[in-house]
């Protein structure tokens, strides 16, 4: 073989490197999109803290009313979305489909329902302050309904393509149990 700054080796023009052993293509997409949703669950789990943080502040009492509203009813259910992503974190090591699917699975039951049912519970008040520009709860300053759904919006994205990227691992790591049962 051929030094990086030395000659190439001998009767080769350097088009012989079809014969090389490459890495399976469900192997590199596995990589890929493991680090794709670990890069979402991250991001999950920052909007989780300040979720945390502000159903914290507001039930202790830590800042005046003014400053931090009481959490709406969907804020506690979705606490337990961090499961999904522990779930999904710990199917990764392993290539554990099992724990995959009940990370999608649950990821649907504690992410993306309190999601949707927040979106139906602050409705009325975003109504309200679109119609009339009142707003009776408030986060800092600002109206507490606008901040949360910017918060529900991302964190509906996030679920989203964490869902859509767990689906595709799945199929990827299905690929190869095939192949290996089929040898």
């Amino acid at each position: 073989m051929a030094s990086r700054a030395g000659p190439r080796a001998a009767g080769t023009d350097g088009s012989d490197f079809q014969h090389r052993e490459r890495v399976a293509t469900h192997y590199q997409m596995s990589v890929t999109l493991k680090y794709e949703i670990k890069k979402l669950i991250y991001v999950h789990l920052v909007i989780w803290l300040l979720l945390v943080a502000k159903m914290s502040v507001g039930h202790l009492r830590l800042l005046s009313h003014d400053q931090v509203a009481m959490p709406y009813q969907w804020e506690y259910p979705y606490l337990l979305s961090i499961v999904p992503s522990l779930l999904g974190l710990l199917s990764f090591p392993r290539n554990n489909i099992s724990y995959l699917v009940l990370s999608m699975i649950s990821m649907g039951l504690f992410s993306i329902a309190p999601l949707i049912y927040g979106s139906m519970e602050m409705f009325p008040a975003a109504q309200q302050l679109y119609r009339h520009g009142k707003a009776y709860r408030f986060l800092f300053g600002f109206s507490a309904v606008s901040v949360m759904y910017l918060v529900l919006v991302l964190a509906v994205q996030v679920h989203a393509w964490q869902l859509y990227y767990s689906k595709k691992l799945l199929d990827s790591w299905f690929t190869s149990t095939q192949e290996k049962k089929r040898k």
